[in-house]
């Protein structure tokens, strides 16, 4: 998902800047100095510039920005704090990318021989490389095993060293300093996620986030430790913990995107009624990612929101849908307010229209098409068209849930009062917001809101906003059509049918075996008492 955009960018744009280049407005021949500048030109140029100061065309639309390559500054590395990579370090970051960036991984495009002169070519964009020794790899050692009692170091290790500033207690982006942060070029920068290990852009396992603790972040405000170390605040075997305690923070696996989300029949007792609810801890959860919107302008290429979790329950007559994702604010917050309106300004002159204002909430839109359509045929996933309306759940920070019909998106109407039945249930805690919304599977107004049935594949999909990152109306994150299926009753048929079955199967086989026994004795006393004397059988047979 993070490839599309940035090859695309880089496909499309990058050969138009090379060809916008003086020499070619000139009308002089363009001849790569190296293989490794062909390439760079063609699929780097787009994003990193021409030059590879990080200003090519697509760079206005992307958060973090592109890495300038003629300051040799380099996030990702085997080396200490300050300086430069090995040419393994830069060969790592082309072939993987740098998730939950703009930054794809190339090894899947490019041969390794044009990979291999990239790095090269790269290295010549500054002048800090070639003025010494090359540089030397940290030898990180093993990671030690993880243990109930490295977690607990870890976690107060996580105290002790203040992760909690930027990252909050519980890892999610929203502690007291997350709203100030800049990297070094000015530009806001949001602290990790640390839920979210698959999108750490130097890697998600342990040995990763062990390594950037001893080099830190270099051009961002996540500090190497190792000053730490040499004060005997804390020990390198201590950072071993903290990378476990960290890696501990998200899901054991990456998680699965999975087109259908079963909704569970719940048998005994009643729907959960709060997001709180213990019960749901049991329920499996779904994850659905979400991504800016860039079709309709004015369009939003830095959403807060990279994707919702969702499970679903229920019991027959009600459905219960529980959506669930990391949300630094509580917007609007005033704390954020000037994160919000400096992203509008360096997000380029397309994001500076629109509807955001300082008040604007956080919202999240569960949209499904108004009625069931046929085969696999969707309205439209941007909040459908006039031929096929979409039926949505509403919810918003400030204002509670309603229900409405949209015709494409911002066009979306509030349903009349008496037919609204939607009830929800919000809860904004450690940084995530917690929606539960409730509605009968059929309602009167069969007309207008959707009727839910049970063992079919409903067309859902889901959107979402962030009003503390500058986003509103058209300015958000979105995905497209997934499905949702809500489980029937097992039948007694599925139990019964089966042991019935076995049992045929048991008294056929008795038979076949009791005939199977009869036969062999037969021919066996046959076989004893041999064929009659001669004398005894008929005159014709003699």
């Amino acid at each position: 998902m993070n490839r599309f955009p940035a090859v695309l960018v880089a496909a499309l744009v990058g050969p138009m800047v090379v060809l916008a280049a003086p020499g070619f407005l000139e009308g002089q021949e363009a001849e790569a100095t190296s293989a490794g500048e062909h390439v760079y030109m063609q699929w780097c140029s787009g994003c990193h510039g021409v030059s590879g100061t990080g200003d090519g065309p697509g760079a206005a639309t992307m958060l973090p920005r592109p890495r300038d390559f003629t300051t040799a500054q380099y996030q990702i590395r085997s080396t200490a704090s300050g300086e430069l990579p090995t040419d393994e370090d830069i060969l790592h970051v082309i072939n993987v990318g740098m998730p939950g960036t703009a930054m794809p991984g190339w090894e899947d495009v490019l041969t390794t021989q044009e990979r291999a002169a990239l790095v090269e070519y790269l290295k010549s964009l500054s002048r800090f490389f070639g003025q010494g020794p090359a540089p030397e790899p940290i030898d990180f050692g093993r990671a030690p095993g993880s243990s109930d009692e490295r977690l607990l170091d870890g976690a107060e290790v996580y105290q002790t060293l203040e992760c909690w500033r930027c990252h909050g207690q519980a890892g999610r982006g929203n502690g007291e300093s997350s709203p100030t942060l800049e990297d070094n070029g000015g530009f806001p920068i949001r602290a990790a996620d640390l839920t979210e290990n698959w999108r750490f852009n130097g890697g998600g396992t342990v040995e990763d986030i062990y390594r950037r603790f001893n080099t830190g972040l270099d051009g961002t405000p996540m500090p190497t430790f190792v000053d730490a170390v040499d004060a005997g605040i804390v020990t390198q075997d201590q950072l071993w913990s903290l990378a476990h305690y960290v890696r501990s923070l998200s899901p054991e696996r990456t998680p699965e995107v999975r087109e259908v989300i079963g909704a569970e029949l719940l048998t005994e007792g009643e729907l959960p009624g709060s997001p709180d609810d213990e019960r749901w801890a049991e329920v499996e959860r779904y994850r659905v990612p979400l991504v800016g919107q860039i079709v309709v302008g004015p369009r939003w290429f830095a959403p807060r929101v990279s994707g919702v979790w969702v499970q679903a329950l229920h019991d027959g007559r009600e459905l219960a849908l529980l959506v669930s994702w990391t949300d630094p604010s509580e917007s609007p917050d005033a704390a954020w307010t000037p994160f919000a309106q400096r992203m509008r300004e360096v997000m380029g002159p397309d994001t500076t229209a629109g509807s955001w204002t300082p008040e604007s909430p956080d919202r999240l839109v569960v949209q499904f098409p108004q009625q069931i359509p046929q085969g696999m045929e969707r309205p439209y996933f941007l909040q459908g068209d006039a031929r096929r309306p979409t039926y949505h759940w509403v919810w918003e920070s400030t204002g509670g849930a309603r229900e409405q019909v949209g015709r494409g998106l911002g066009s979306a109407t509030d349903q009349e009062s008496g037919s609204q039945e939607l009830q929800t249930t919000a809860v904004h805690q450690e940084g995530q917001w917690r929606v539960l919304f409730r509605r009968s599977l059929a309602t009167p107004d069969s007309a207008g809101d959707l009727q839910i049935p049970t063992a079919s594949a409903i067309p859902v999909a889901f959107q979402a906003w962030d009003g503390d990152n500058g986003e509103d109306g058209t300015q958000g994150a979105i995905s497209t059509w997934y499905f949702i299926n809500l489980q029937e009753a097992t039948p007694i048929t599925v139990y019964v049918a089966p042991a019935i079955a076995l049992l045929l199967t048991g008294v056929l086989g008795m038979v076949a075996v009791a005939r199977a026994q009869r036969r062999e004795n037969h021919l066996e006393g046959d076989a004893t008492s041999g064929p009659p004397p001669v004398e005894d059988l008929p005159p014709e047979d003699t």
